[in-house]
This record gives C-alpha cells, sequence and structure tokens, in this order.
C-alpha cells in the first residue's frame, strides 16, 4: 500500500489572530526580508488572496510572484500588503554590538 502525504502549508496553521500575529512576529525576529515577504504570502493565502488582492487594489497574479520566495516587492507593497491583511511593524530599540 501507498501513503500519500499532503504538502506541508504553514497557512493551514494560521487559524487565528492570534496564530499570525505570533507567526508574523517570530519571522520578523530573523530581519530577514525574504522570509518576510514568504511570510506575508502564507499570511495571505490563509486569510484569502482574492480579498487581499481586491483590498490592496493589486492582481492576485502580482501578489503570488510578489510574495513567494523567488518575489522581490517593493516596500510600498509590503506596508499595503501589511495594513490589508490587519497587521502592523512595531520599532523596538535593542543593543548594538
Amino acid at each position: 500500500m501507498t501513503e500519500k502525504f499532503s504538502r506541508f502549508d504553514s497557512a493551514d496553521y494560521l487559524k487565528t489572530e492570534e496564530d499570525i500575529q505570533l507567526y508574523f512576529e517570530a519571522c520578523l525576529e530573523k530581519s530577514d526580508p525574504a522570509l518576510i515577504a514568504h511570510a506575508l504570502g502564507v499570511i495571505a493565502r490563509a486569510q484569502g488572496m482574492t480579498k487581499l488582492a481586491r483590498d490592496t487594489g493589486l492582481s492576485r497574479e502580482g501578489l503570488y510572484k510578489a510574495l513567494s520566495a523567488d518575489g522581490n516587492p517593493e516596500f510600498a507593497t509590503v506596508m499595503k500588503v501589511i495594513n490589508a491583511l490587519g497587521l502592523r511593524l512595531h520599532a523596538t530599540t535593542v543593543p548594538l554590538a
């Protein structure tokens, strides 16, 4: 008997606003722009890419491309997505090495 495994998708586990907040905060802590863009894509899929496209005024295809692993979205796009997803960025100071 052959077992079939489904592909793991983080979006399947973002069920609540708290899940989304904790996931996004964890990704922000890494300070990796590609990871942050990817995380926004995961959150967008969890909440619905069609709704996000409507809320941002961007096309679904454009969002998928910008928020993919190979995407390199402009900062303005990132901010539109963050705002449309109901997320906020917060600044804190950290000791410099």
